[in-house]
């Protein structure tokens, strides 16, 4: 029997659904400060959902973020809240889960050439690596848009000796490529031999992901998948609120689930959910990986 890992699904938007407050350009980072009761009680629905890993709500917790947003001096107070949180619902809900570091796109979702230089990002990357890796079970470098953000987070995550997985973004079209255009099997032949444990593809439409995980099975590494539920993801700027991109009405948890099932028929053998992929379509997976 094939042993599948469950991830939980998305923070930032399932964070604005239980909010009191409006949507912030510093959004699952400000949550952090104003209201972290609703991380923890997100973080513990998703254990209670049947995930094995939980992640840090440290997305748009970096250096670079917080610098436009005029708030740099957040960024170690932050990170420990986000680790002291997981901790706590992981020890709340009673389940021995592990908890995933984040390493995500530095400036923006989706706009690799905002953040083009593999060196500058390699710094940055080390910078929250040394924030997190006592406090966690492994590493997700998540929503990797180009081969440079990928291999500099991978090279960084590696170093904390802790598993690593690199987690690629991809197209909407069906074109075999990251968001930056580049080939996603150019990205693969990039990562090989870096130390990653796993490679995932993360925050695209499922459609894509089912249309590019072929790609991955051919390259030997463990594989999964974990994608958003998201109508586009055009409207997003950096800078920009959450609140500006629409959710798909036809995700509903067995649906998305139908996805997840294709998915696992393929090879992957870590499941999850990304943004508007909530604790029920998580329990949805569950259900169907016991049965």
């Amino acid at each position: 029997m094939v042993d599948i890992t469950l991830l939980d699904g998305g923070m930032g938007q399932e964070l604005l659904k239980r909010s009191a407050n409006p949507a912030h350009p510093m959004w699952s980072a400000k949550v952090l400060l104003d209201e972290p009761g609703i991380v923890q009680s997100a973080h513990e629905d998703y254990i209670k959902a049947g995930a094995d890993v939980i992640t840090l709500n440290t997305y748009s917790v970096t250096p670079e973020r917080l610098q436009r947003d005029g708030k740099p001096e957040w960024f170690k107070p932050l990170q420990a809240k986000a680790i002291e949180l997981a901790n706590a619902a992981r020890a709340s809900a009673g389940k021995n889960v592990r908890v995933a570091g984040c390493l995500p796109p530095l400036r923006a979702s989706y706009r690799p050439d905002l953040s083009p230089d593999f060196e500058d990002n390699l710094r940055r990357y080390r910078e929250i690596v040394a924030e997190q890796k006592d406090h966690v079970d492994l590493i997700q470098c998540e929503t990797m848009a180009s081969i440079a953000e990928a291999t500099a987070a991978c090279t960084a995550a590696v170093e904390s000796s802790l598993p690593v997985w690199i987690c690629l973004t991809v197209s909407d079209d069906g074109s075999h490529t990251l968001r930056s255009g580049e080939k996603l099997k150019d990205a693969l032949d990039a990562l090989a031999g870096r130390g990653a444990e796993a490679v995932l593809l993360n925050c695209s439409i499922p459609e894509a992901i089912t249309a590019n995980l072929p790609i991955l099975a051919d390259h030997g590494l463990r594989f999964g998948a974990y994608a958003n539920g998201f109508t586009s993801i055009k409207a997003l700027e950096p800078g920009g609120t959450v609140d500006a991109l629409e959710a798909r009405t036809d995700l509903t948890p067995e649906k998305y689930a139908d996805h997840v099932d294709a998915w696992i028929d393929i090879g992957a053998t870590i499941v999850g959910g990304c943004c508007e992929v909530g604790p029920a379509h998580i329990a949805e997976l569950a259900a169907r990986l016991k049965s």
